[in-house]
């Protein structure tokens, strides 16, 4: 295969669950006209049922699998803009694959800025089930070591996933204008 240039590679948006990947993700392929992909979406559909069930239905270990072949899938494509669930990235496979063929975003989120989005993500978040706030909370900062094997962050606590979308986008346009 020959090697991609940087415009031609996916993007792909990492983070915990609840960040704004799928929403920060759909506006930037909007702005650059690109395909959007949320592995998540992609899970639902082919199991025709969302993602809380699916993972009770197959478990986790087949829903890790799922994913990988998903990422594997659309990672070898161009042009494309993926959104990962957050537990994605911790398969180092996954992670492979992502920094090898992508550019990949990290979308960076403090502690208490994510606590206020709790209420709005617990419902749909089977790794959250049962979880005490500490127990959520060690599993916060444990990821963050892992989203750290990144090509760039961004914190985005309080900025409108528009902003977010728009300082992207920009921020890319420029990368490309500079190395390609």
């Amino acid at each position: 295969m020959t090697e991609r240039s940087l415009r031609e590679k996916s993007i792909v948006f990492i983070g915990f669950m609840g960040v704004g990947k799928t929403t920060v993700g759909r506006l930037v392929a909007k702005k650059l006209y690109r395909s959007f992909v949320d592995i998540d979406e992609e899970i639902e559909k082919e199991y025709g049922m969302p993602v809380p069930e699916v993972f009770k239905l197959i478990g986790e270990p087949a829903f890790r699998e799922k994913e990988k072949e998903l990422v594997r899938k659309y990672s070898m494509q161009s042009l494309k803009i993926i959104s990962l669930g957050g537990g994605a990235f911790m398969q180092e496979e996954i992670r492979e694959l992502c920094l090898n063929n992508c550019t990949v975003f990290y979308l960076d989120m403090s502690w208490d800025s994510w606590k206020e989005r709790l209420h709005l993500i617990m419902g749909n978040r089977p790794v959250l089930q049962g979880k005490s706030m500490e127990e959520i909370e060690e599993l916060f900062y444990k990821r963050q070591g892992t989203y750290s094997d990144h090509n760039s962050k961004i914190t985005i606590d309080q900025l409108p996933a528009e902003d977010v979308a728009d300082y992207l986008t920009d921020s890319l346009k420029m990368a490309w204008d500079m190395y390609d």
